[in-house]
């Protein structure tokens, strides 16, 4: 617009002559432009974080993608088969193979490998290895490259080849890492001789022990056997075990495998980079790995690594797994977002109500005067755009500087929004109010306004939404089609129901005038006239921001407080008890551990519980159980504290040679209430079954029964102490434990707590609804602030004309206080009751599984219920009928400060 043009000189005009409504203006809209650029920047944000940490976090095993294909062909020439083994042929083949991996896919060189290997471990012949069953160890070899990067030399040197080796080569260097040396008790200058070569065996002299830089990650953990032996079963009955295990051979060696039946193969291994992966990639990574495990990707990689190639990882479980629970995870949190929304949105609309009514006068002048509305609304237009633009853009910037490595374009269509909203408030408010000019307008009071037909038909159609939203959630939960619907079923719930409180409101209001009116005093009376003579909008739109934000504060608290009772429970299961104190390998309990646990600070109960397994017959398909020795009186006891299935102490006892005992549900069904001899370690036991429990701390999942420790008497003693107090001191517990012996671990229940929290995906989904339950709260505030000062100069003019007729300034500020009262107790009190119905209707259908528990160690966590948590209603009603009174009361006081000449003037028709 140039700068003579006569827009241009109407708004200079205007924000010269009202300033500061146009800087305040300018601060709501940055606020919640910020907001609404923020809000899906964060998301990303955990997203990714949550991304990359299941990424990283996985097995090696799982998350590498291994490339590789079988040997060099047996009718090709020995030199010719011996060359494409050799480093600097598989060297060529990994650069062509990375360069062939499309995005998002990107490879962590530092930690990637190539080389040969024999698929098939071989058989040592040495008779002086450790064989556990009398069943030799057996060897995989690995001619793999990169071996010095990786690897600290603690004995000896790394392996070396020079050019000779061919496939006859039947002497070769290796290397162990420290584990396997340890294990099978090598040294440097060992030697393994390995079977499976046609002329005779392999010898594979050690000379070096290694020890692994980085073992956890994909270079020595891609293969574990490498890193650590293992024992494996020959798949017999009863089964039998030897010890499997790795050797490093030189890169250069890799020609001598091929000579034995060990099947030797190629392979390339790319260890996932994940610095550079966003949550946006979930997608097209699932694409890309499935077009190379069976797709146009692996054609293009058999052109290079030859026409049996194979590429084989399980990263796209990892990423399916990650997706599953941010799918599940994402409606959940939408629903906060529709919640701030919508608060957001009346709160953006009732600023331009304010206008429009501060400036009635104003504006019904300009069309009586023949002012158009095209005109009129361009001229608005042009006056909210000078300071709603910049504070949109500002709040755009200030959202990328808080929160980075987000896509743009979202951000930018939220902050548009916010601003197209804020500049359009005030014009089409205006150009509706003053369609034809008028000279006076009528009233609009709520008590007797009568909704038409189009408003009618309007409110059924969100009523039909709200019920199909609401039915649509509770038969398939919150995951699929439609989740925009489904997620904004909490919004539309409060829409229709403020709705209907602002139907329903007036028909109280005349039934409480009457009897007002034989009163004595005036006040009640004219409080109950004052609030029905409230136009209707200006009751209706603060009606619905407080409904809207009340009802997403009450869900938020529900989610969030059956988040926290899951995470409790699951922590509980994982350890039993506060402090869980275990021995290696079930070795028995140190004779002073119990008495100097008892004596820490914060610890109330100490009990010792030893574990046996039995069987309950003498076939080989009989049953294993878990039995627990117990000391009954303390252990029972703890285990109420604990909730966890307490009993007293008379249900353990020995009769008649007859242990008895407390078994779970399936033990007790299928033992029954009969004597019974099971097997365990430590003998035979007779026990009957006299209570019966779900759960119990010594063993938190499966089938157990629970015994006197006394009635076992070739137990060799109790392996796991169990203690509980509030407050436990930490580092004394651990100063104890360690004092009482070496080797005893200690796990305690805050720390698994805390480890439940720790995922990104669900940290941040909670962190964002937090944010998003106090930003709609404090929208809704403002939307109560912005309805009261709307309509403060009609009542300070009442205040004023009341006391020239004798009002007290006592009387002034009950009768603004009660004025108020109606339709915040609506509020408040609706609120409370659609935030009740609300968590109830939507309860079926929320999943808060996967948002509270990123990981429960093997235990099986308890379901997360959804429940109604009287504390989220209570507190934000309470705070909102705290505020209108305190506003009420603060209006009453500046209005008494001035006199009454300043609020009445001639002519005034207020």
């Amino acid at each position: 617009m140039p700068p003579n043009a006569p827009g241009a000189s109407w708004v200079r005009t205007r924000l010269r002559a009202a300033p500061w409504p146009a800087v305040v203006f300018g601060v709501l809209v940055l606020v919640t432009a910020f907001l609404a650029a923020v809000l899906p920047r964060a998301v990303e944000a955990y997203e990714t974080d949550g991304l990359r940490e299941a990424v990283a976090s996985a097995a090696p095993e799982s998350t590498v993608l291994e490339l590789k294909t079988e040997q060099p062909g047996l009718n090709r020439p020995e030199e010719a088969r011996a060359a494409e083994v050799r480093p600097e042929a598989l060297a060529a083949v990994d650069g062509r193979a990375r360069a062939l991996l499309p995005e998002p896919l990107r490879v962590d060189p530092a930690e990637s490998a190539y080389g040969v290997r024999t698929g098939k471990s071989l058989q040592a012949l040495d008779a002086w290895l450790p064989r556990p069953d009398g069943l030799l160890p057996r060897f995989t070899l690995l001619a793999q490259s990169g071996a010095a990067g990786h690897a600290t030399v603690r004995e000896g040197r790394l392996p070396t080849a020079d050019g000779s080796v061919t496939v006859d080569t039947r002497s070769v260097e290796g290397a162990v890492t420290a584990e396997t040396a340890r294990t099978l008790r090598l040294r440097a200058g060992s030697t393994l001789t390995l079977d499976g070569f046609t002329d005779g065996p392999l010898t594979v002299r050690v000379t070096g022990v290694l020890q692994p830089r980085h073992p956890e990650r994909s270079y020595w953990s891609a293969e574990p056997v490498l890193r650590t032996p293992a024992m494996a079963s020959d798949g017999g009955r009863p089964p039998q075990f030897y010890w499997e295990a790795g050797v490093l051979l030189a890169p250069g060696a890799a020609p001598a495998l091929l000579g034995g039946q060990g099947e030797p193969e190629r392979y390339w291994r790319f260890a996932p980079a994940t610095g550079r992966l966003t949550g946006a990639d979930t997608a097209a990574l699932a694409d890309r790995i499935a077009s190379l495990e069976d797709g146009p990707a692996l054609v293009r990689m058999r052109a290079v690594a030859g026409p049996t190639a194979q590429l084989s990882t399980g990263l796209e479980q990892v990423v399916g797994a990650y997706a599953q629970t941010r799918d599940a995870v994402a409606p959940v949190v939408a629903v906060a977002a529709f919640g701030i929304t919508a608060v957001a949105f009346v709160v953006l609309l009732m600023s331009g109500g304010l206008a429009a009514a501060r400036r009635e006068g104003e504006l019904a002048l300009l069309r009586a005067r023949g002012g158009s509305l095209g005109g009129i609304a361009g001229r608005l237009l042009a006056e909210n755009a000078v300071p709603a633009v910049p504070a949109a853009a500002c709040g755009l910037l200030l959202a990328v500087l808080v929160v980075d490595e987000a896509r743009l374009l979202p951000s930018v269509l939220g902050a548009g929004a916010v601003a197209l909203l804020a500049c359009a408030a005030l014009p089409v408010r205006a150009a509706v109010a003053h369609r034809r000019p008028r000279a006076h307008q009528g009233r609009d009071d709520l008590a007797r306004a009568r909704p038409g037909g189009r408003r009618t038909v309007a409110e059924l159609t969100l009523l039909v939404l709200a019920a199909g939203s609401v039915l649509t959630l509770r038969r398939r939960g919150p995951g699929g089609d439609g989740d925009l619907l489904v997620s904004a079923a909490p919004v539309l719930v409060a829409l229709v129901a403020a709705l209907v409180l602002v139907r329903l409101y007036p028909l109280p209001l005349r039934w409480a005038a009457g009897p007002a009116g034989r009163l004595r005093g005036v006040v009640g009376f004219l409080s109950l006239a004052r609030a029905g003579r409230s136009p209707a909008a200006v009751a209706t739109l603060p009606l619905l921001a407080l409904l809207t934000a009340l009802t997403t504060a009450a869900f938020g608290g529900s989610v969030l407080a059956g988040v926290a009772d899951a995470r409790d429970r699951a922590a509980l299961l994982e350890t039993g008890a506060d402090a869980l104190i275990t021995t290696p390998d079930g070795a028995p309990l140190p004779a002073g551990l119990a008495p100097a646990v008892r004596g820490v600070a914060g610890v109330r109960q100490v009990t010792a519980v030893g574990v046996e397994f039995a069987s309950e017959g003498a076939s080989d398909e009989a049953r294993s159980l878990t039995v627990a020795g117990v000391e009954p009186e303390s252990y029972g006891e703890l285990a109420g504290r604990m909730g966890l299935g307490g009993f007293e102490a008379g249900r353990l006892r020995m009769r008649d040679g007859v242990l008895d005992a407390v078994a779970s549900p399936e033990v007790a069904e299928r033992l029954g209430r009969a004597p019974h001899r099971i097997v365990t370690d430590a003998g035979p036991l007779t026990v009957r079954i006299t209570a019966v429990r779900p759960r119990t701390p010594a063993v938190p999942e499966g089938e157990f029964l629970l015994v006197d420790a006394a009635g076992l008497k070739g137990s060799a003693g109790p392996s796991t102490l169990l203690a509980a107090g509030a407050g436990l001191d930490t580092k004394a517990l651990r100063a104890a434990v360690r004092g009482a012996g070496s080797g005893l671990s200690v796990t305690l229940r805050s720390e698994a707590r805390a480890a439940l929290s720790d995922a990104p995906l669900q940290a941040g989904a909670e962190r964002i609804y937090l944010w998003a339950v106090a930003a709609g709260a404090g929208y809704a505030v403002l939307a109560l602030v912005l309805g009261l000062v709307r309509s403060a100069p009609e009542r300070a003019a009442l205040l004023a004309r009341l006391r020239t007729l004798g009002m007290t300034t006592r009387q002034g500020r009950r009768l603004l206080g009660l004025e108020a009262l109606p339709q915040t107790l609506l509020a408040a009190g609706g609120g409370m009751a659609v935030g009740w119905a609300t968590v109830g209707l939507l309860a079926p259908g929320i999943d808060l599984d996967r948002l509270a528990l990123a990981d429960t160690s093997g235990v099986t966590p308890p379901d997360a219920v959804l429940r109604t948590d009287l504390w989220s209603l209570a507190l934000p009603a309470a705070g909102a009928m705290l505020l209108a009174g305190a506003v009420a009361v603060a209006q009453a006081w500046w209005a008494g400060r001035r006199t009454p000449i300043s609020h009445l003037r001639a002519g005034d028709m207020r």
